[in-house]
């Protein structure tokens, strides 16, 4: 029995293709959804932990703009999964967060993200 060769770089080109169709899908239908409510800007706070995370918080401008949950919850996802687009596993180990913020005028997207990490320096000094 033979095994297949497998292509990683191929299927993980594919996937990331794949990926942002959908979120320029959900770009699309969330900006017509935002601006139509009068809302000019979103900010997602998310955090990486526990090998999974979180989107902490999502605030609109005008403030007084009521968000329904549901949309609350698109937004976050959104957000989280632009995020880890473009900063694959920053849930893992010392983990990432950021902020994801969007000018729906312009339709432009500020991620402000950044990554834990540990640093170690070790010395062993034997016979000094």
């Amino acid at each position: 029995m033979t095994n297949p060769q497998i292509d990683y770089a191929a299927m993980a080109a594919q996937w990331r293709a794949e990926r942002e169709t959908t979120l320029k899908a959900s770009r699309v239908e969330l900006l017509a959804q935002l601006r139509a409510l009068g809302i000019s800007e979103v900010a997602v706070e998310y955090e990486g932990y526990g090998d999974s995370g979180n989107v902490e918080d999502v605030t609109v401008q005008p403030a007084e703009v009521n968000l329904p949950e549901p949309l609350v919850t698109e937004v976050g996802d959104f957000a989280w999964s632009l995020a880890y687009h473009h900063h694959p596993g920053f849930e893992n180990n010392e983990v990432g967060y950021g902020t994801l913020t969007w000018d729906l005028r312009n339709d432009s997207i500020t991620l402000d993200h950044a990554d834990r990490y540990v640093e170690c320096s070790h010395s062993y000094d034997e016979g000094l």
